[in-house]
């Protein structure tokens, strides 16, 4: 090779060069929009679980994938305008935490990937089955219908004198009144009656436990949902002035001051979400990713409740329970 052409192949490549380093510079970081039904603490650890499973799979928020929340502060009004606003700034997947951010963000897309945990994805019309969602949802199923009948059989053998149970549920919640129905038909073979407590406006609920209470209810399970979630600090200091035992399906709630709870691992359920969203920005489509179920349970009791109602654990309970808090 001449020095001519030599000169001549070194000047046609420097010409390619900041071209190339243009194609780099536009490459397109994936953007990831969050819905939360709230601001609490719940919500700030779901998101920084979700995040620590993104990194786990390579990752890194604000470097190779750019996390947005958007948080209701209990209000669930503004999911709708949340929604919108991730549809109209296209990003690449929406994750909705709970079943109401769940529905907003299937009503503003049918186009863009969501990935959703919510009690019973069939049940609420989100995807068409567990092992083929067939449309633009998929994720975890809380598989809470299913549970409410084993949670109903935990209470009465660490209660076994319960006769009357109340559950805590929102009315207006298809999974809860599945769940009321797998409560029922436990209950009749355990010879408990139950009875529904609405969870409503805070300054309602001292009324309403005077009701119970009258009404006969021996103790309380509270199903999870963000808005009674949001009362549980008033609603285990209730049950604890009419000495009655509250169980729940979340760790938080005996964190508080209720007496046990049998419940997914919601932290596990929150990391694992990052899994279908490294699935779908690899290229996967939601239709294609089977729903999946839980695998990790909690049993938690609270001994210091326990003391202070007069009750006495069952050892073996004691023995299986993945914590008891002294």
């Amino acid at each position: 090779m001449n020095r001519r052409h030599l000169i001549m192949l070194l000047g046609g490549t420097a010409a390619t060069w900041p071209r190339a380093g243009r194609a780099q510079q536009t490459l397109k970081v994936p953007r990831v929009g969050v819905l939360h039904q709230t601001s609490s603490a719940e919500a700030e650890q779901a998101a920084g679980e979700f995040r620590e499973g993104m990194r786990a799979l390579g990752w890194i928020d604000g470097s190779t994938v750019v996390i947005e929340d958007r948080f209701a502060n209990g209000d669930v009004s503004p999911l709708s305008a949340n929604a919108a606003e991730f549809v109209a700034a296209k990003v690449d997947v929406i994750v909705a935490f709970s079943g109401v951010p769940a529905r907003a963000a299937r009503d503003a897309t049918l186009a863009i990937p969501i990935v959703m945990d919510v009690g019973d994805p069939v049940g609420s019309d989100l995807v068409a089955s567990l092992a083929r969602p067939g449309g633009n949802v998929t994720g975890l199923s809380l598989m809470r219908p299913d549970m409410a009948a084993k949670q109903l059989q935990l209470f009465h053998e660490v209660v076994p004198q319960l006769g009357k149970i109340g559950v805590l549920l929102q009315p207006d919640y298809k999974v809860h009144q599945d769940q009321m129905m797998e409560i029922e038909r436990a209950a009749a073979g355990l010879g408990v009656s139950v009875l529904a407590a609405p969870v409503g406006a805070a300054q309602d609920l001292p009324r309403r436990f005077d009701e119970m209470t009258t009404a006969g209810v021996d103790g309380y399970l509270a199903l999870n949902e963000p808005r009674t979630d949001a009362l549980r600090g008033d609603l285990i200091e209730l049950a604890s002035r009419h000495r009655q035992p509250i169980a729940a399906q979340e760790r938080r709630w005996v964190e508080a001051g209720a007496l046990f709870c049998y419940g997914v691992n919601l932290d596990a359920v929150h990391r694992r979400a990052a899994y279908f969203v490294d699935k779908i920005l690899k290229g996967m489509k939601p239709a294609d990713l089977p729903v999946e179920q839980p695998t990790k349970f909690e049993l938690v009791f609270n001994l210091k409740t326990a003391k202070a109602l007069g009750l006495t654990m069952p050892s073996l309970l004691l023995t299986h329970a993945d914590e008891v808090i002294e």
